[in-house]
């Protein structure tokens, strides 16, 4: 998100569901016998259900891919296996296992984690495309609280190293810290951060601090596990962490040695591994330490050095009784890409192929469809999209359950192949990963997946159905401090989905969207 795009007026809207839903989970606390947390997309029926009738474009429309897509282009259990085995433990987060694909948030994944003592929650978004976690603290430039038009106002928890009890400063002749100016290896003063990210002038800094992560073993015998961690105690943030992206702290799941995951692995509490389900229904889960099941599939994670990543490569691609020839081309499974994007010449031999397949009339161009390949469903009287397959390296067959993407405008319903055309970099997004438990196993180097409705493992998810109309949109607005000082007068310019004016959302949605690559490690 460029700094100038100011964050949705959705936000309290958003918090107050969060934050309602994460107090019951507190009070349930042990009614939880889950692996992992829930990941509920922003758009998903369980959302909207509590939200009611308040604005959220509905799947199946042409607000809601072109608003994923246009993101995504910028932004670069219920008991799966349950175990009393300790050297087999699966942890989640103390205050409960859900998390929430929110749109009004820079459509990121957020979830509620507790740090400190006393413990305090934070709202935080979770990237795997970045390693350092850290949230607002003693900030100069932060998110405090999240203000309605009407003026209702909620507060984000800051950190305060002084107010835990279990805070320890990181000091500079730690290995952890990496020399800079000011910041020697002799010397014991604090370690310094600063991490800018690709977005527009956006970037975190202040310094590292050791404290308690409250975590939980995630089985049918919960147990209370505290991890202490190095995280950023983030005292100044700049751009899109304070336009609405990731407003109160930055949960890192990358490859790097700061990241969460590899944290817990170096502490010796879980296995350097975790799982992400994405399941049909727009729920999902995340697991530290899982290494899936013996029976799923796998191929190799390519490791690149200076910029790790969960790359893999894709020999061919089957759709339908199409095989391309072989293309031998890597790309990254990013939990943080709404759609798949493909360059050439991946891009145009999934998309021919398919269009081969195709048994409806192709769908005439259409600037406000994010997609290229669409096909007019309106007068068919049965659909069957063409069966799309990933051939990995090694032979391992990834089977797309829902490579389409379908949407109603009016009397007309369309279709489209769900892939965008890519100049710089291939991504599998998480509209081919639903259905699936994807395990990013980091000691083995391999990617996993089995198919799964992320309550149990099943053999092949639902796909999900075209939705009804898209309630009507309601409005909030942030409110910052910078300096210290509240900024006033603060009215959002953030695109305001409308099921009445799609024409509009395909060019409004890029002011929305973020992107939290980092271009500097810890310094």
């Amino acid at each position: 998100m460029a700094s100038s795009c100011s964050c949705s007026r959705k936000y309290l809207i958003t918090l107050l569901l969060v934050l309602s839903m994460y107090i019951q989970e507190l009070k349930n606390c042990n009614a939880f016998q889950t692996f992992g947390f829930e990941m509920h997309h922003r758009y998903s029926d369980q959302v909207k259900s509590i939200l009611g009738g308040d604005s959220l474009p509905e799947k199946g429309n042409l607000e809601y891919y072109a608003a994923m897509v246009h993101r995504d282009k910028v932004f670069r259990g219920r008991g799966l296996a349950e175990t009393d085995d300790d050297d087999f433990k699966l942890l989640t987060f103390l205050g409960g296992n859900q998390t929430f694909h929110l749109a009004s948030l820079g459509f990121l994944h957020y979830a509620f984690v507790s740090l400190g003592t006393p413990s305090l929650p934070f709202l935080v978004a979770l990237d795997t495309g970045s390693d350092l976690f850290w949230v607002p603290c003693n900030c100069t430039s932060c998110v405090r609280n999240l203000r309605t038009i009407s003026g209702d106002e909620i507060s984000l928890n800051i950190y305060n190293s002084n107010s835990s009890l279990t805070s320890k400063d990181v000091p500079c002749n730690i290995t952890f810290c990496q020399p800079k100016i000011g910041c020697t290896v002799l010397s014991s003063d604090q370690c310094p951060y600063q991490v800018e990210y690709l977005s527009k002038n956006t970037s975190s800094s202040g310094i590292l601090v050791e404290d308690l992560l409250r975590l939980k073993t995630d089985n049918h015998k919960p147990k209370d596990i505290d991890a202490r961690i190095t995280f950023g105690c983030g005292q100044v943030q700049t751009g899109a962490f304070l336009d609405g992206g990731a407003p109160n702290g930055l949960f890192g799941l990358g490859m790097g040695k700061s990241s969460v995951p590899s944290l817990l692995s170096m502490e010796g509490l879980v296995a350097d591994s975790f799982s992400m389900c994405f399941g049909s229904d727009g729920v999902g889960r995340i697991s530290f330490g899982d290494k899936g099941s013996p029976d799923q599939e796998e191929t190799p994670l390519n490791l690149w050095q200076q910029h790790p990543a969960y790359n893999i490569s894709v020999a061919q691609i089957s759709v339908g009784q199409n095989l391309s020839g072989v293309l031998d081309f890597s790309a990254i499974f990013d939990s943080g890409a709404s759609v798949t994007q493909l360059k050439d010449p991946a891009y145009t031999a999934i998309c021919q192929s398919f269009d081969t397949e195709a048994k409806h009339k192709r769908h005439s161009f259409d600037p406000r469809i994010p997609f290229e390949y669409c096909y007019d469903f309106s007068n068919a009287t049965e659909f069957q999209p063409p069966d799309v397959t990933l051939i990995m390296q090694g032979g391992s067959l990834f089977n797309v359950f829902d490579p389409i993407a379908r949407f109603t405008n009016g009397t007309t319903t369309t279709y489209c192949l769900a892939v965008v055309k890519s100049t710089d970099v291939n991504i599998i997004g998480q509209n081919f990963m639903t259905g699936y438990r994807i395990v990013f196993d980091r000691e083995k180097m391999v990617l996993g997946w089995k198919a799964s409705n992320c309550y149990e493992i099943v053999d092949h998810p639902n796909i999900p159905q075209i939705p009804k109309k898209s309630p009507p949109t309601k409005n909030i607005q942030p409110h910052f401090v910078h300096g210290g000082t509240p900024r006033n007068g603060l009215i959002s310019r953030a695109p305001q989905f409308s099921a009445g004016k799609p024409q509009n959302i395909y060019l409004m949605a890029w002011s929305l969207f973020i992107l939290f690559l980092p271009i500097l490690r810890i310094v």
